[in-house]
């Protein structure tokens, strides 16, 4: 064990990392400010799980065990109970299946602001090891696990299971709040008790991995799910690629948590002396029950993961539902300055720019062909985004630097780069063409770099990518891999994945990406690292995206969450909805503006026109600002309502929704959250359309007042007849004073 100074110890022990001997042998106790993990690490001992949850002084940890609180192995590897649903799963180079874990050290260390503590343990019998890693941050609630594996032995292993975390939890009333869906409907919540079984999520995609499910959950001990109280354990893998999350149920003490990369066709064999490190899993426990989670995995994300976390994000046009393929030079120049017209400030083209022997007409030609279409552009990028300049917007690019059309010159040339099973014909995607690069191809990789390299320095006038992912594997089987190695492909794959990005990254620090996955198939902190957002849903549609946005919070915070005013009616659901509906919605995450200008009526540009200025004045606080979630769309109430509160709380936006009209409703008054009791608050309503104001506007309440009482919103906007619609939204500014 590596001894710390008693400077260094006290330090620690504040925040990080106390290691002490108690009767019961070595602890480590890994802390945040608010919470505690207790292991036991007795040398030549499996290392055993005792306590998760708020914060235990120095004085406490010796008698938890007798508390009532049993210990468990907290990274166990099959073997001895083969019955026993375990976290590694291992061949050693002899053949024998049988793995034992135990302690043999433990040691600590910072860097870049956080500490890493690792239990370093080794199977009893082989020379092989496996470190069990926690990071954590002075100033975060959440702390990361994950594992490092180590082959010593004379030839090779053959991992076949390799969780990133174990988490047993106590035996109860536990229920767990997870999210499922599929293109155009993800992030669905979906909330149920934990039953005698393995629950398991799960995904397989192998390039995105977050469109049906999500390698998120949150396990609220105290039954049934709520919003502002109760004990409740929040977890999210940070990975690309196809994961596990498995909780099992059984007659034990406790329910058992893993997850990791998903095993399934993924068998990896380590070389001697080769590591193999998994994806870690980031973890947190609040008493605040499920709000409380989710804004201390918002501040974490901004603060220390999510790229450029601390900057604001602009309000942007995107081409796509405006023209979709239909680019040209004139549109392109036309449609920034009506985005600047309206507010914005920044445009982005999207799809159709490029194109060569193959022109982008549509979604099967010229994909891969990275070289600027001048029968459409005649000027090319620089001179887009000298335009972009003269109507002072800013200019980004549509770029999807992993896949490939058939038809496109790039497959052509290089046939050999696509991933293919050998023998059997290719499966495309989209358009019945796309392929993907097999990025555990270094060439391939090198390509993919160079590739967004050339573009930003041969046009230094692009300060935004949007980088998409529309295609998943279809036919497992690389051609760069050897056959041994075939099971290799989807962890391969990402690492060449996470390389591309990282040289992407190290050569332009500053552009701002955004993480697509043809909608909401990339909404993981395992890119985040990279990328300043996502794109939350190819579905546009204001009232669903209520429910995909209020799911996606859970885990994301708002400046990160795309969130775009589109056309009426919706391209996806056909719904029509009134203009201000849709830019309320949008103004909960980051904004933007998806549709063609020219199309508007005069009312929608002067009502966007208000919203985009109306979003900017409260930006920071909506970007940077705790979350509330007040009343869930999902509990059918007719309302659904959320809101944003300064660090500061001397501001906070309130967003109401009405997404249930019937008549002769009777909707709920509206509780506020996290709002200074003792301070008074001026409500103003923002991107107003009625002709009267409501009855509280510009009167001052009290915190407590407005916490306790809540306000009775009216539903009905008082504007002409021929002006009103189903639909009713409020946008409350509140000012303390």
């Amino acid at each position: 064990m590596v001894r710390l100074s008693r400077c260094a110890c006290s330090i620690l022990s504040l925040t990080v990392l106390a290691v002490s001997h108690t009767a019961a042998g070595e602890t480590v106790h890994v802390q945040t400010p608010s919470t505690s993990l207790v292991l036991e690490a007795n040398k030549g001992e499996e290392l055993k799980f005792v306590y998760y949850g708020t914060r235990l002084g120095a004085e406490e940890i010796p008698g938890i065990v007798a508390a009532g609180i049993p210990d468990a192995k907290a990274y166990a590897a099959y073997g001895k109970y083969p019955d026993d649903e375990t976290s590694l799963w291992v061949v050693h180079s002899d053949g024998n299946m049988t793995s034992r874990l135990v302690v043999r050290d433990v040691v600590t260390d910072s860097a870049g602001g956080s500490f890493v503590t690792k239990v370093m343990t080794s199977d009893d019998v082989y020379p092989f090891d496996v470190d069990v890693c926690y990071r954590t941050y002075p100033d975060s609630e959440v702390f990361e696990t994950w594992t490092e594996i180590t082959n010593r032995e004379k030839g090779e292993v053959l991992l076949t299971r390799y969780d990133s975390a174990y988490l047993p939890v106590h035996m109860g009333n536990v229920w767990v709040s997870h999210m499922a869906g599929t293109w155009a409907n993800e992030s669905r919540i979906v909330e149920e008790p934990l039953l005698p079984g393995v629950m398991r999520i799960r995904n397989k995609d192998g390039v995105r991995n977050s469109q049906t499910s999500r390698a998120e959950v949150m396990l609220s001990l105290d039954g049934p799910p709520h919003e502002r109280h109760g004990a409740t354990i929040g977890a999210a893998l940070c990975y690309s690629g196809n994961y596990v999350m498995d909780i099992e149920t059984h007659t034990g003490r406790y329910h058992h948590f893993r997850a990791g990369i998903n095993p399934d066709n993924s068998s990896y064999r380590l070389k001697p002396g080769e590591r193999f490190v998994t994806p870690p899993v980031a973890m947190t426990f609040s008493l605040e029950g499920k709000g409380g989670v989710s804004r201390n995995f918002h501040r974490w994300g901004r603060k220390h993961i999510l790229r450029h976390g601390d900057s604001p994000r602009k309000v942007l046009l995107n081409s796509w539902e405006g023209v979709y393929f239909d680019i040209d030079e004139p549109k392109m120049v036309a449609m920034m300055k009506d985005a600047a017209a309206l507010g914005g400030e920044l445009f982005v083209m999207d799809d159709g720019w490029f194109g060569g022997k193959y022109q982008r007409n549509d979604d099967s030609k010229a994909l891969g062909d990275w070289v600027t279409d001048r029968r459409k552009l005649p000027h090319g990028l620089n001179a887009l985004a000298d335009s972009a300049r003269v109507a002072s917007v800013g200019f980004g690019l549509w770029l999807e630097p992993e896949m490939a059309d058939i038809s496109s010159e790039i497959y052509e040339k290089h046939p050999d780069w696509v991933l293919k099973a050998s023998r059997r014909d290719i499966v495309a995607g989209r358009g019945g063409s796309q392929v993907v690069l097999d990025f555990s191809n270094p060439k391939v990789r090198d390509y993919a770099v160079d590739v967004v390299d050339r573009i930003l320095k041969e046009n230094p006038g692009i300060e935004y990518i949007k980088w998409d992912s529309n295609s998943g594997i279809y036919m497992h089987g690389s051609q760069h891999l050897p056959k041994e190695r075939q099971s290799h492909l989807y962890i391969d794959w990402h690492k060449g994945f996470e390389e591309v990005l990282k040289r992407v990254r190290e050569r332009h620090p500053d552009i701002v990406m955004q993480a697509c996955g043809g909608g909401g198939g990339r909404v993981n902190w395992g890119v985040l690292r990279y990328f300043d957002e996502f794109w939350t849903s190819d579905n546009t549609d204001p009232l669903q995206r209520i429910y995909m946005q209020w799911g996606t919070s859970y885990f994301y915070p708002a400046i990160a969450m795309g969130a775009h005013i589109s056309a009426s009616p919706n391209h996806q659901t056909r719904r029509s909805t009134p203009i201000k509906f849709r830019a309320d919605v949008a103004m909960s995450g980051r904004l933007g503006i998806e549709l063609q200008p020219k199309e508007m009526t005069e009312e929608e540009r002067n009502v966007c026109r208000q919203a985009i200025a109306d979003y900017k004045s409260v930006r920071g606080t909506i970007q940077f600002g705790d979350l509330y979630r007040l009343v869930s769309p999902y509990d059918r109430l007719g309302v659904a309502s959320l809101m944003y509160v300064s660090p500061q709380k001397d501001d906070a936006v309130v967003f109401w929704y009405r997404t249930e009209p019937f008549a002769g409703q009777i909707l709920p008054m509206v509780k506020l959250d996290g709002l200074d009791r003792e301070r008074m608050y001026t409500v103003t309503e923002l991107n107003r359309i009625d002709d009267t104001p409501m009855p509280f506007e510009g009167k001052s309440y009290s915190g407590a007042f407005l916490m306790d009482n809540g306000l009775d919103i009216p539903y009905r906007h008082d504007v002409p007849d021929d002006r009103k619609s189903e639909y009713s939204s409020r946008v409350l500014h509140l000012q303390s004073r």
